[in-house]
């Protein structure tokens, strides 16, 4: 076979493999058996053996993940990615239409849609082939994350289209089932599980590693055909239904709405709705549905006027508080938690929420037995709102707080409105204490998790922190344990090699040192480069050392005098644990965030919180949870609440999102 008879039968092949793919991914309704399909890819795979240069990023056979990356680059985006301003009820909802319809004189339609909790994301097509699939980003630049976008089956990368440039807009989500699967599989490996839906999308796309997105199932919901008008389209509801036949997943939820008695209507259906449907919905969005209103309703700097998100009131369902449990934590602390009648609340089965403290419970006036309200704060943190007193039959039992720990019998200490296992031999504290150095922000022994830890403290393969560095000893015996392999246990192995490489902020936030967490430890670590000499400090020492009080500084003191900590610390030299900083020695004093204090507040689409926060500080300034007039910025994103009302109160300066990506473009030099 000739070269381009090959080439046109392996385009046509391309096209007829992409439409079967769409009828069972999308559309749900196959026209062909699998063996059809396998047969095609046969013939596909061969083509492409025998003719290698037919081969493309986009090439089906590319879409099975693998690929690692360096890093990910970045896409200026041709048009702004705006967000959508938000609403929180039904009267901030007709607000906003009743102002459409005054801006515009009359009545108008609008698209009412399903807000998909994803990661917002653009498609760009040029002749109909896939491009790119880029983040949001900053609005501005994204992220080109094209190869882990093509492990996802439902999103094409050949359209039949093929005039110019396509781009279309939407969401990376995870199923409701794959999430729930994918953190099941977690909770055996003893990794932490994800939140929700979004935060497990997000960083599957955002992995370097294109296999971790292949293997978790997600999808894509497009509901923005960006260039509809120049094509000739006058609404947005007709714009989405030519998106389906490009062969992109739609939402059919979706509707077109005359009236705001209609909107509010929707708005109602679909809050009965939203647990019913096999995906994360945090609120609905409202688009005028023609066109050629857009510019005369304009755009603020971030979000159109045009559009608006109602987002979902904090799901509050009823369950039995079936017990009071007490956990303790490697510092000691009792926390009571509430057992639940396990309960679906914001897409996650939660059957355990903290309750706390004693103070908590007794204010509330919890009663094992009652019925009670319980919610997600911010959709992600379950919480008990309340006992429901009417539903009481008088069986239920009062809260008495412990005397003794739960798991060592040593006497409780009350320290304001909390209590302590003051027993350093307590095994749970133990336990806690492997748990907190290996986790992910200490010392990021990937496979240590809690289940593990609990694992191998059972066995007494480790029984403290020093421990660690000796589990090679016992290899052959974890392999031979139900869960492991070779594999497995050479990659935990690994994992603790690599470990010993950390610099001494890691380190100093494993070793859990009361009242010093990673902000101080990283102060610490970078004003005295070694252990040893934070170990010398005496507390005058670590008084002269800004936010250090003397609670900290007693804490500090106290743990580097204490034998048992000096000869931890002589165990983990002897396993050849880095002990020093290993980051910059200094920090340019001309930085623009040199010696200043900050708030961050809100969401941001490009880093998290942790992330900025430890930019700031590598740029010599102080991140603080509270605004004062001693704060110099208020950083806000999307939501930034009362931070933002206090700052604009007391004269503090605000940075918007943008600004602060300004900020380090320009210090990178960019």
């Amino acid at each position: 076979m000739e070269f381009i008879e090959a080439k046109k039968k392996y385009e046509e092949l391309t096209k007829k493999l992409e439409r079967y793919a769409y009828e069972y991914y999308v559309l749900d309704n196959p026209s062909v058996d699998d063996s059809v399909y396998d047969q095609g890819m046969e013939e596909l795979l061969r083509l492409e053996k025998e003719f290698p240069s037919l081969v493309t990023r986009n090439s089906l056979s590319q879409r099975v993940g693998g690929t690692v990356l360096k890093g990910f680059n970045k896409v200026t985006h041709e048009r702004q990615m705006l967000s959508l301003a938000d609403v929180f009820n039904k009267e901030e909802l007709a607000e906003w239409v009743n102002k459409v319809y005054e801006t515009l004189g009359k009545e108008v339609d609008f698209t009412a849609e399903m807000k998909i909790d994803g990661l917002a994301c653009s498609l760009v097509y040029n002749d109909g082939n896939l491009s790119y699939c880029a983040t949001r980003g900053d609005g501005t630049t994204g992220e080109d994350v094209t190869t882990n976008v093509l492990t996802i089956k439902d999103i094409p990368t050949l359209v039949d289209k093929k005039q110019g440039r396509l781009e279309v807009r939407g969401e990376i989500y995870m199923p409701k089932a794959s999430l729930i699967k994918l953190n099941e599989e977690r909770e055996k490996t003893g990794e932490p599980l994800f939140a929700n839906a979004r935060n497990a999308a997000a960083g599957s796309i955002r992995n370097l590693d294109s296999s971790i997105a292949k293997k978790r199932n997600l999808g894509g919901w497009w509901y923005y055909y960006i260039d509809a008008e120049r094509d000739g389209y006058t609404r947005h509801s007709d714009s989405i239904n030519a998106l389906d036949k490009l062969g992109f997943r739609t939402n059919k939820e979706r509707r077109v709405v005359h009236n705001l008695k209609e909107v509010l209507d929707y708005v109602d259906e679909y809050t009965l709705k939203r647990d019913d449907l096999p995906y994360d919905i945090d609120g609905i969005v409202l688009k005028v549905d023609e066109f050629k209103y857009y510019d005369e309703l304009g755009y603020t700097a971030k979000s159109p006027k045009w559009a608006i998100a109602y987002k979902f009131p904090p799901k509050e369902v009823q369950t039995k508080l079936e017990d009071i449990i007490f956990t303790v934590g490697r510092t000691g602390k009792i926390t009571p938690n509430a057992v639940l009648e396990p309960v679906r609340v914001a897409g996650s089965l939660v059957s355990r929420a903290t309750l706390h403290n004693e103070d908590y419970i007794l204010e509330k006036d919890l009663r094992v037995g009652d019925t009670v309200i319980i919610r997600k704060a911010g959709d992600i943190i379950p919480e008990v709102v309340k006992p429901i007193i009417e539903k009481r039959s008088g069986n239920e039992i009062p809260f008495k707080m412990i005397h003794n720990c739960p798991y060592c019998g040593s006497e409780l200490v009350k320290k304001d409105a909390m209590h302590f296992c003051l027993n350093p031999n307590c095994n749970s504290r133990k336990i806690e204490s492997l748990i907190h150095f290996s986790s992910k922000n200490a010392m990021d022994i990937e496979g240590m998790g809690d289940k593990v830890s609990e694992q191998l403290f059972a066995e007494n393969f480790v029984n403290d922190i020093p421990s660690i560095y000796k589990l090679y000893e016992h290899k052959e015996e974890i392999i031979e344990m139900d869960g492991w392999s070779d594999k497995s246990v050479t990659n935990l192995l690994d994992a603790i090699e690599n470990s010993k490489k950390n610099s001494l902020e890691r380190l100093l936030f494993g070793l859990g040192i009361k009242e010093v967490g990673e902000k101080m430890s990283k102060v610490l670590a970078r004003r005295y480069k070694s252990l040893d000499e934070i170990a010398k400090l005496t507390k005058e020492d670590l008084l002269k050392i800004d936010d250090v009080g003397e609670v900290v500084a007693t804490s500090i003191y106290d743990y580097f005098n204490n034998q048992n900590n000096i000869e931890l610390i002589e165990k983990l030299k002897n396993s050849n644990v880095n002990m020093l900083y290993l980051g910059k020695d200094d920090i340019n004093e001309t930085n623009f965030f040199y010696n200043k204090r900050c708030v961050i507040t809100g969401t941001f689409e490009k880093y998290s919180r942790d992330e900025m926060t430890e930019y700031i500080e590598s740029q010599g300034g102080k991140v603080s949870g509270s605004v004062s007039k001693k704060t110099d910025y208020v950083i806000v994103g999307e939501n930034p609440g009362s931070k933002e009302t206090k700052a604009k109160e007391i004269g503090v300066t605000i940075l918007k999102e943008e600004e602060y990506y300004e900020i380090i473009d320009k210090n990178k030099g960019e």
